[in-house]
């Protein structure tokens, strides 16, 4: 039998393996994401905001409950925002007393610069082929919505 009909010999990669190339990737990508926004003058928190903010407006607890902090602490994040004109407070169709919170043109142009930015990750994705950024956009895709249904 030749080498190229042969059966791969290479173990199926375990779910503790995978999350552990999840778990360095993220990190990576985060510390590249939080440089990138420092150098455009956003806290890595600003610029998470904002990436959460650019797929959907959310009230304040909405965010905190997206940065995994405690509610209190949005509103002063979202008081700088405001105030460089990145967001934008709403008040709420259903309940007047509830602010949402939504980025405004300038905002989504200031994560886009920052996603733009990020040498590293660009680095990293230049790696794969067409196919290969094919096949992980849609494995990712796959994962994405269970992740954020359940975390």
């Amino acid at each position: 039998m030749n080498r190229t009909s042969e059966p791969s010999t290479a173990a199926v990669p375990t779910k503790a393996d995978l999350i552990e190339e999840f778990a360095a990737i993220g990190a990576a990508y985060y510390q590249d994401f939080a440089a990138v926004a420092a150098r455009h003058g956003l806290t890595s928190v600003q610029a998470k905001a904002l990436a959460v903010l650019v797929r959907r407006p959310l009230p304040m607890r909405g965010i905190a409950e997206q940065l995994v902090c405690d509610a209190s602490n949005v509103t002063g994040l979202v008081d700088r925002l405001e105030a460089r004109g990145l967001v934008r407070r709403e008040v709420g169709a259903s309940d007047r007393r509830i602010k949402i919170v939504v980025a405004t043109d300038a905002g989504e142009a200031a994560i886009r610069a920052v996603r733009a930015d990020m040498q590293a990750t660009h680095e990293a994705l230049d790696l794969l082929s067409e196919e290969e950024r094919s096949v992980l956009h849609e494995l990712l895709t796959r994962l994405r919505p269970v992740l954020e249904q359940n975390g």
